[in-house]
């Protein structure tokens, strides 16, 4: 879909629609949800609340699998790889912007994929606040998943990504706040005295150690993803040029600070018996906790408020491709022949990611498998194929090469990945039914 860059506040009403004749050119899904009208700054929200989440909370349990050296060279690698694949990402899309063919959509260029572990997270983060207020609580995991659902189908009814940017910002202070609680919990539970037994020992399976190993790496990888990229600096008011790059500057300060510190601090408390999120790890088998009860339910509330936030950034390219679908662009953004579809369509689109999270609670299973299909291949191969083809560098120059390096070696790892997360999600379907009350994955 090519657009023009020229959308402005008159995006929702009738009296901008062109002539009959152009009609047919309009789309509704660039119109009401896609609006272009943000500054930099405000991609530095959209940014960083698409990168930094509560899914953050299970890199310790990619150390686990990794070890010290190979998890924090691994982090390393992550930050500098995805900070320079999504500057070319953005590159690529200044470029179209400026032959006046402003692309707004990842599937513009290739493909886009559905995320749903925010409904995930969300009944984990509620259970826990639960059973911290009661102990011999009878509610079951799938319940808050469905709460959880039911409050994100009313947030979903925003009508734009623009209009998510004051969100974003709240978004974004949480995530600091989650991050510095997760990081003080730790060391305060690494130096508690029901702390356990610290081992950085990986396993002796020479198979479990290599699975375990293109797991972590997933894991590591999905922390690190943004697919909605070309959904984020179409919501930058023209011209674009330079507006991503501060707003990646912007967003990556936050991601080394909170990537870092929660990876580090985690697993040297826990070692390899960290879990899924390392908020579990605070909570010991007889139900008593590493760190005080109030602490532990005002971190776990902050993730909950986030993660409202993440689902609904990562729901606006599936509520973009809705309102093309079944919105009328010749109608007012907030007609009756606009909200009725808008409503269904959106609240059915949650329904089913929710049903999806609450029969297979395996969160860190699948953020290995979304990690291995989707974010390794969008947001490291893509990249570099994109730049190589839209601005053909040299093949006698570094630039080319390198380029060709990260598709290839990246590519390689997305199959490895993938197998090594569907093992992985076939290992917990032997040991969990559908519905299954669980804590954490």
């Amino acid at each position: 879909m090519v657009a023009s860059s020229g959308t402005d506040s008159h995006a929702g009403d009738a009296a901008s629609v062109p002539p009959a004749g152009e009609q047919k050119k309009l789309d509704a899904g660039a119109l009401f949800v896609l609006e272009s009208k943000g500054s930099w700054l405000h991609c530095a929200y959209h940014l960083t609340t698409s990168i930094v989440s509560p899914a953050l909370l299970s890199l310790p349990l990619a150390f686990a699998s990794l070890g010290w050296a190979s998890g924090v060279a691994c982090l390393v690698m992550g930050a500098a790889i995805t900070f320079y694949s999504y500057n070319l990402l953005s590159l690529v899309l200044e470029h179209h912007d400026q032959l006046g063919r402003r692309q707004l959509r990842f599937r513009d260029m290739a493909h886009d994929i559905l995320v749903f572990g925010a409904a995930l997270l969300g009944g984990q983060s509620l259970k826990s606040i639960y059973l911290i207020t009661r102990p011999e609580g009878t509610m079951k995991f799938y319940e808050f998943v469905a709460i959880f659902g039911v409050f994100m189908m009313v947030l979903a009814q925003i009508p734009s990504f623009h209009s998510l940017r004051h969100v974003n910002l709240i978004s974004l202070i949480l995530c600091l706040a989650y991050s510095a609680c997760a990081t003080a919990g730790s060391i305060h539970a690494g130096h508690s005295v029901g702390a356990p037994r610290r081992d950085y020992s990986l396993s002796s399976d020479s198979q479990d150690r290599s699975f375990g190993i293109f797991s972590g790496i997933a894991i590591i990888t999905t922390t690190y993803g943004n697919g909605i990229i070309p959904e984020i600096q179409a919501t930058a008011a023209p011209p674009v040029t330079g507006k991503m790059f501060k707003g990646l500057c912007f967003s990556y300060v936050i991601v080394i600070m909170t990537f870092f510190s929660v990876a580090i601090s985690g697993y040297w408390a826990f070692g390899n018996q960290a879990e899924g999120s390392i908020l579990t790890n605070f909570i010991l088998k007889n139900n008593s906790t590493l760190v005080p009860k109030w602490f532990l339910m005002m971190t776990n509330l902050f993730v909950l408020l986030q993660l409202a936030a993440v689902g609904v950034i990562y729901l606006q390219p599936t509520n973009e491709i809705l309102e093309r679908l079944f919105a009328d662009p010749t109608k007012h953004q907030y007609s009756a022949r606009n909200i009725v579809p808008r409503l269904i369509f959106r609240s059915l689109s949650i329904a089913i990611a929710t049903l999806i999270a609450a029969m297979l609670p395996f969160f860190g299973a699948f953020n290995a498998a979304i990690g291995a299909f989707g974010f390794l291949p969008l947001d490291f191969a893509v990249p570099s194929v994109m730049y190589n083809i839209t601005f053909k560098p040299s093949k006698r120059g570094l630039l080319f090469w390198l380029n060709t390096t990260i598709a290839i070696v990246f590519s390689i790892l997305a199959v490895l990945g993938s197998i090594s997360a569907v093992r992985q999600i076939v290992l917990d379907a032997k040991t969990y039914k559908l519905f299954t009350n669980i804590q954490q994955d």
